[in-house]
């Protein structure tokens, strides 16, 4: 069942690289090296916009257990996740810090290391698969803590 044959390198790793591309670096800031991808842009509705950010960064964590990335890559991958969601909760100022940060670009450049360093990786064990959910599932459930906080103290505010 898990000796699947994954596709070579860069086809397997591309619906990443296109969100990473989309969430981080869609549009080019004229006169600098540096884009600004839809996530910044979510950013700006407090709350849900770090809630789809989030949804939509995890799934390069799921790309990165199907090719079997090392556990402390994902460890380091999914903190690049939590620190994009502190960044985002602070209303603007948090959005640049955000935009800065371009976590999703970072997760994806981890995963093409990772996946360049071994290939044709082994078969994941039981020990793999359940931290590799853990490390994948906990980032996106505290943000959406963060997310459910951030609303909650918006229309404290607000009423």
């Amino acid at each position: 069942m898990w000796n699947v044959t994954l596709p070579p390198h860069p086809d397997r790793l591309r619906m990443s690289r296109r969100l990473a591309f989309l969430l981080d670096d869609l549009v080019r800031i004229p006169g600098t090296n540096r884009g600004v991808g839809l996530d910044a842009l979510i950013g700006l509705f407090p709350g849900v916009g770090d809630l789809v950010g989030s949804g939509l960064s995890g799934a390069i964590m799921f790309e990165a257990v199907r090719n079997r990335v090392p556990i402390p890559t994902l460890a380091r991958m999914a903190w690049n996740l939590l620190l994009d969601a502190l960044l985002g909760i602070v209303p603007f100022v948090g959005d640049v810090a955000d935009a800065a940060h371009r976590a999703n670009r970072r997760n994806y450049q981890l995963l093409v290391q990772a996946v360049e360093r071994n290939p044709d990786p082994a078969p994941p064990t039981a020990g793999y698969l359940a931290a590799g959910l853990a490390l994948t599932v906990l980032p996106l459930v505290l943000t959406v803590v963060l997310g459910v906080v951030t609303l909650v103290l918006l229309v404290r505010w607000l009423v």
